[in-house]
């Protein structure tokens, strides 16, 4: 499972001009499925995104998380994150799980912070998506499960 966090200031989803999903500061969150993702894949995405230590204290250093400040979450789902461009120039995505198995696995990711007591917005899984966002820092975090040492 692949993922890019970003600290934002604001963000929103469009799907055919109207906006289905938008938070204010927190982090906008763009999720990937792989094929062959475990509990274990799912467990550290969910538990690195929730403990992330990337929004300043009163010392204004990064110390803090998205729990700890109750920050607003929008979680757009993006396939192409496992592209592969390592031959080539058109990346392929073979890497990518199913849609049949990404979408739950996708929205189970959602509940799983929600049930954390943080507000969640959302894409549509599959749309055509515009995203916009003020990234704030700008902080920006990769995490792929299959990269753990």
């Amino acid at each position: 499972m692949r993922a890019v966090i970003q600290r934002v200031l604001e963000s929103r989803v469009d799907v055919d001009g109207k906006t289905v999903g938008s938070i204010s500061a927190g982090l906008l969150v763009l999720l990937g499925v792989e094929k062959g993702d475990a509990k274990s894949d799912f467990d550290y995405v969910l538990n690195k995104t929730l403990g992330l230590r990337i929004f300043e204290d009163e010392d204004g250093k990064m110390n803090l998380s998205a729990s700890q400040v109750g920050a607003e979450i929008l979680i757009v789902s993006q396939f192409t994150l496992l592209g592969d461009v390592r031959r080539g120039k058109r990346p392929a995505f073979t890497t990518a799980e199913d849609p049949a198995i990404a979408e739950p696995t996708y929205l189970r990711f959602v509940e799983a912070i929600r049930d954390k007591g943080l507000a969640v917005a959302t894409g549509v899984f599959g749309a055509d998506m515009k995203v916009h966002l003020v990234n704030d820092g700008p902080v920006t975090i990769l995490l792929d499960s299959r990269k753990l040492f």
